[in-house]
């Protein structure tokens, strides 16, 4: 989701995505690339590397986009039902 507004590079990433390793984030983009999912870019002077979301990607975002907005806009009915349910945690 990060990446729908540009490419961005490593650093930008690690500061973006609050919270994640920066070893949890070059497995995740090393992932995304192999799936299609993100295109690596490596510049050669100075050196830097880009990460963007190739045309496969922008569409995936847009469901997960989609996805998220509905569990937002749901929030409310989804914690009264964990709060009403008499399963707990395994």
């Amino acid at each position: 989701m990060t990446l729908r507004s540009g490419s961005l590079r490593f650093n930008e990433l690690t500061r973006a995505v609050n919270g994640i390793s920066q070893r949890m984030l070059t497995i995740t983009l090393r992932v995304l690339e192999r799936d299609g999912f993100v295109k690596r870019t490596v510049y050669p002077t100075p050196i830097r590397v880009e990460y963007e979301l190739t045309s496969l990607g922008e569409g995936f975002s847009l469901s997960v986009g989609q996805l998220g907005r509905w569990v937002f806009n749901n929030l409310d009915l989804i914690f009264e039902a964990r709060s009403s349910c008499t399963v707990r945690n395994p």
